[in-house]
């Protein structure tokens, strides 16, 4: 069985939750990992996802450590669209604006 591994990372402005694990992760930048398998019989070449890992570096009294945890493609592209909304949201509130200059 053929077997490949792509890495890429996703950036997180927010901090986040992902399905199945407790607690937040904050903002910042992760590396995805993605396995997949060569599909046989087939006239040209195609490859099936096996596995998405999310990289997650420990903190506090757990730093230093590094975790893969697994994750569905849809719970990742979910928590990538509530960060994007959040961003979006803190864009437009009344505190994220500079306040007017006193041109007096």
């Amino acid at each position: 069985m053929n077997m490949r591994s792509t890495r890429s990372t996703v950036t997180f402005s927010n901090p986040f939750t992902l399905s199945g694990y407790p607690g937040d992760l904050p903002a910042g930048d992760y590396e995805v990992l993605v396995e997949e398998e060569l599909l046989q019989g087939l006239t040209f070449e195609a490859y099936r996802r096996t596995a998405t890992f999310l990289t997650v570096h420990g903190r506090g009294s757990h730093a230093g450590r590094t975790e893969l945890r697994a994750i569905s493609e849809r719970d990742l592209k979910e928590a990538l669209s509530r960060d994007a909304a959040t961003t979006e949201k803190n864009k437009h509130s009344a505190a994220a604006l500079s306040p007017q200059e006193d041109r007096t």
